[in-house]
């Protein structure tokens, strides 16, 4: 009578034993290396291991506990108990910008920076105990982590002192550092502890200048500062526009050297003595000077965004802006007005001279605004498709540039929201500039109806002067970051930004100039939600190009559901009466228009054959490329452009994973697999599970790198890609994606899990050597 029970019994415990099975083993404790004795030296031994192991989380302001490793100043500096980003504070926080907002350890102990390389009592500082505990409990080779581990963007972080270190490691024993990923090696441990032992001695930071970089720094610096009031406008629009930028001295040949532009209380020739206010455009309060400095450490791909300086350029300046003669009555003031509309503050400037410097260079600007000078997306992404191309009016023919009577009517509806951190009036600011925003697009709507009676053409779109690949870009969001790209990358999308000069600038400072990381959550609010207006007027602006009765329809499509709410709630009325000068032969008018985009702009695509994503003849591939790599072109192009539903293995994949393939010989090449998530609309900040239609997500194979935060990798020899392909279309279940990665998956817990990521790196410097930078890993999954 015992046996059901006993059976029962059994049977629990054969499945407690199978789950065990399943679940991560808990590494145990390991004895550690005794620290090396010789002499340790931090630039030739300990900053190659940092640059190594650390670097790929504590950079930018979203490093961890706002430890920044890029450079010694920034280890001297240590950690803070306040991360940097906080949407949710109601009271704006005190700028901790490295290299700008204090200049020595003192400066930040007193801004609450606490050090992680002084020894306690028994000789241990921050920095090794958190080492020792993450060397004590390697994980198993290439295994799955523990679930308890909190991992990701979102991962909050315990920004604890030496002091709080025992109870973190109790409660946390499984979260030393490197956090949740092959540790230090024997030998790196060792050497670390021994120069913590030693002192922990960081030596400054030198930034010595060449003569020929002087020389370029002393020309920019001179041309910066003249007394001529148009001059020093010029200068003041060039900083605001310039001072994210990673500046290459390009006449000095390719070498991987940055600087950057910041305003300085001391003129040329002085020590630089930065001006500390939170906002490139905030009020100094007394004069400015623009001054050119040598960017220290090492780089980081999540925030190099790369602008060319040279003798070309100054010329092109000079030519744009005092090309023709205009005046000044008074330079502008740094009001919170001022601020808020550069139309009006830098209205003496010809509009066409600024719209076409930001054009030669609308790579560079796009991405300030599409990755951030936060070192995060999330600011630009709440309200963007996942795939998108954008393109840009013909100077010639924007309204803005050409008529100067339009100009100051519409000027002074361009202001934007965000000056006040006031959570009680960011309501009743929003309404404002919403209002603004809307009558601007009515008279907009009108002023082009009349000027061009019958309607806008493919003419109007700005054609890169027959040579400028800037002209054609395309955007890809990976949920909370996001690429930009020259040329019209995959198929035709869902939707096209056309961007004119009022949308251009608004967005660039909105997002960028007068985007305060620090501030409150009044301010993120009403910046989040004026690009959505900017995203909304840029679509309305390419359905001008479509027959009028057939822009409602393709605006529901892309406003279905909620989206149906917000249109008559907070947008501007859609212009359906206008007619359109471009005809169409086929009852698919937007697939026709972007087919028409491709093959008129064809010569300034840098994608102009895209055979991956957009095979028109066998073999899908790239016929510039070695045999082998044109067979894994072609099975990688079995992935592009299917719908999830007959591709069910996509969902299993993230957002951004990088791919590597290898010959035989040694040589190999890359890809970037990016998700394409479908959604009914992307017209609200939260909500967006709600809005999400997985079945319709698409998979894009770029042959290169895409994106800073690789979320996984696959390492594949270039003889099972087809394999590879097979296996990934059908792992439609857990179980069967769990054996493809691994088989070829590089978890956090792999190996050589740095040497493959550091090897994207490698293969960027090889083929983009200004583009490189080492990538972030704080959004890499646990697969």
């Amino acid at each position: 009578m015992f046996k059901p029970f006993f059976c029962v019994s059994l049977m629990g415990a054969l499945l407690l034993v199978a789950c065990a099975d399943r679940e991560p083993k808990r590494p145990e404790p390991e004895a550690l290396p005794a620290p090396v004795t010789r002499q340790v030296s931090y630039v030739d031994d300990v900053r190659p291991i940092l640059e190594a192991k650390c670097l790929a989380c504590h950079a930018c302001f979203d490093g961890p506990c706002q430890l920044k490793m890029e450079t010694g100043a920034g280890l001297v500096r240590g950690g803070h108990p306040l991360d940097a980003y906080d949407g949710t504070r109601t009271e704006a926080q005190t700028p901790t910008r490295l290299g700008i907002d204090a200049q020595s350890e003192a400066g930040w102990r007193e801004l609450g920076f606490h050090s992680v390389l002084t020894p306690d009592a028994e000789g241990e500082s921050l920095l090794y105990k958190m080492l020792a505990l993450g060397k004590a409990r390697p994980f198993a080779a290439n295994s799955k982590l523990p679930d308890e581990l909190d991992l990701g963007v979102t991962r909050s972080n315990q920004c604890v002192s030496r002091d709080g270190f025992a109870d973190y490691a109790h409660d946390r024993p499984l979260e030393g550092m490197p956090l949740a990923v092959t540790g230090l090696t024997d030998d790196e441990f060792a050497l670390l502890s021994g120069w913590l032992t030693q002192g922990a001695k960081v030596p400054d930071d030198v930034l010595r200048v060449s003569k020929p970089e002087q020389a370029v720094i002393d020309t920019w610096e001179a041309w910066l500062n003249q007394p001529d009031p148009r001059r020093q406008l010029v200068a003041r629009w060039l900083y605001e526009h310039l001072f994210l930028a990673h500046l290459h001295f390009a006449d000095l040949g390719d070498a991987p050297r940055f600087f950057e532009m910041l305003r300085s209380h001391t003129p040329p020739g002085e020590p630089i003595r930065p001006v500390t206010t939170a906002l490139p455009n905030g009020d100094a309060e007394g004069p400015v000077h623009y001054r050119l400095r040598l960017l220290p450490g090492s780089v980081v791909h999540k925030r190099h965004i790369v602008f060319p300086l040279d003798a070309d350029q100054l010329k092109r300046i000079e030519s744009l802006f005092f090309g023709e003669d205009w005046t000044l009555e008074q330079l502008p003031g740094y009001s919170a007005e001022a601020r808020a509309n550069p139309f009006v503050t830098f209205a003496a400037i010809p509009a066409e001279a600024r719209y076409r410097f930001m054009l030669d260079h609308a790579e560079y600007f796009t991405r300030t605004f599409i990755r951030g000078p936060v070192c995060r997306g999330q600011i630009a992404t709440d309200v963007i498709r996942d795939h998108f191309w954008v393109v840009y009016q013909q100077p010639e023919r924007d309204l803005f540039v050409t008529d100067r009577g339009y100009h100051d009517r519409a000027a002074a509806l361009l202001g934007m929201p965000g000056q006040d951190d006031d959570l009680l009036e960011a309501g009743p600011s929003w309404d404002r500039y919403r209002d603004q925003r809307n009558d601007y697009r009515r008279l907009r709507d009108a002023a082009y109806a009349e000027k061009a009676p019958e309607g806008a053409s493919l003419a109007d779109m700005w054609d890169g002067d027959g040579h400028n690949t800037n002209a054609l870009l395309t955007v890809m969001r990976h949920h909370d970051s996001a690429s930009v790209e020259r040329g019209h990358i995959g198929r035709v999308p869902q939707t096209v930004w056309w961007m004119d000069y009022p949308l251009l600038e608004r967005t660039y400072y909105e997002l960028v100039v007068n985007f305060d990381v620090f501030g409150t959550v009044a301010h993120q609010l009403q910046t989040r939600l004026y690009f959505d207006l900017i995203r909304n007027g840029s679509e309305h602006n390419y359905l001008r190009l479509l027959p009028p009765a057939e822009r409602e329809a393709v605006l529901k499509d892309w406003y279905r559901g909620s989206g149906e709410l917000k249109r008559h709630v907070s947008y501007a009325p859609l212009d359906d009466k206008t007619p359109t000068a471009e005809r169409y032969a086929t009852d698919a008018p937007l697939q026709e228009l972007g087919l028409r985009v491709l093959e008129r702009f064809g010569d300034i695509n840098r994608m102009q054959s895209d055979p991956i994503n957009r095979c028109l003849d066998t073999p899908c591939a790239r016929p510039d490329q070695p045999q082998w790599v044109q067979q894994a072109d072609a099975q990688l192009a079995r992935l592009a452009g299917i719908d999830a539903r007959d591709l069910p293995g996509v969902l299993n994949l993230p957002d951004v994973t990088f791919l590597r393939v290898t010959h035989t010989d040694g040589t190999r090449t890359v890809y970037s697999l990016i998700r394409n998530r479908a959604h009914s609309n992307v017209a609200f900040l939260l909500g967006e599970s709600l809005r999400y239609e997985q079945d319709r997500d698409q998979l894009l194979v770029f042959p290169g790198i895409l994106g800073s935060y690789p979320n996984f990798i696959f390492d594949v020899p270039a003889q099972q890609v087809a394999a590879f392909v097979e296996r990934l279309g059908e792992a439609d279940k857990t179980e069967t994606f769990d054996d493809l990665v691994g088989q070829w998956g590089v978890r956090r817990t792999h190996p050589q899990f740095w040497e493959t990521l550091h090897d994207f790196t490698a293969w960027q410097t090889e083929h983009q050597p200004l583009q490189a930078g080492v990538f972030d890993i704080n959004r890499y999954k646990n697969l």
